[in-house]
């Protein structure tokens, strides 16, 4: 498959809006490129049609990426509900209210079944696919029984950008810590790492960006500067969306500004190499 995936080193560093922006940058350049988030915690939906609804944030990306949201898109949906419990959906069906923990036991190959059902539906259709993780893929807890991170990639076999929110502080450890925590085989699919929400002088943070590339030996492909007017609706948090000025298209806009700021041949090479057989 021909995809990059887009990781994060926590919760909230801006996956989604990575994704939103390269989705619209492939789309401008004339590539049949798709959205892919396998599973999406949140109630922020959109519907799609026949009672259908995926999670607002791959809805979005479809838009940014000039097609149509369809359910392969999104395949596992869990919408929260009271006392920590969520209700499962899989490919458009529902199977009522669970804990995490009876979700994790009744309904893991399930939900691997319907993300290769999924990517290979993708793949028949679409050129690229930029996949979107979720949380951390270092959360060791929860790596044996993994459905959105490091599971995917391996499925997928696409390389994937690790994305830390400078903005909060300790971007860096976040960085080393991450990678340190993540197997060799998972490793190997890293390619490349972005600093998102940045302020102030991009330059100043040369050194920074020296050492993290020496220091993990892995490309830093971009350092996005903080833009708080983008107008778009972000996964799966309620913040006050600040809109763009009316004659301006809010995913050009937001495209724009993030390929400004990126090693876009360098993350285009990365995409177009994807994995080899050594990862």
């Amino acid at each position: 498959m021909n995809g990059l995936m887009i990781l994060g080193t926590a919760s909230d560093v801006g996956k989604s809006m990575i994704c939103t922006a390269l989705c619209r940058i492939l789309a401008d350049e004339g590539v049949n490129v798709a959205p892919f988030k396998s599973q999406n915690m949140s109630n922020f939906t959109a519907e799609i049609g026949e009672g259908l609804e995926i999670s607002r944030a791959q809805f979005i990306q479809a838009e940014a990426a000039k097609t149509s949201a369809s359910l392969y898109m999104n395949p596992i949906m869990l919408t929260l509900k009271p006392e920590m419990t969520s209700e499962v959906h899989i490919l458009g069906e529902r199977f009522g209210v669970v804990t995490g923990f009876d979700y994790r036991e009744r309904y893991f190959e399930r939900a691997l079944t319907a993300i290769n059902i999924s990517l290979a539906q993708l793949a028949k259709n679409y050129e690229t696919i930029i996949i979107e993780g979720a949380g951390s893929p270092a959360e060791v807890n929860l790596t044996a029984r993994d459905v959105v991170n490091m599971r995917v990639a391996e499925i997928a076999n696409v390389p994937a950008v690790l994305v830390a929110d400078i903005d909060r502080g300790g971007a860096i450890a976040a960085l080393v810590g991450t990678l340190q925590l993540l197997s060799e085989k998972h490793r190997r699919h890293i390619k490349g790492i972005i600093l998102n929400r940045f302020h102030g002088d991009v330059s100043l943070f040369q050194e920074g960006v020296d050492f993290i590339t020496s220091y993990t030996g892995i490309p830093v492909v971009g350092v996005i500067p903080y833009k708080a007017n983008h107008g778009i609706e972000e996964e799966d948090v309620d913040r006050v969306v600040r809109p763009v000025p009316r004659e301006v298209e809010r995913y050009d806009a937001w495209a724009t500004h993030v390929k400004k700021h990126l090693n876009w041949p360098l993350l285009q090479k990365i995409i177009q190499e994807g994995m080899d057989e050594e990862g």
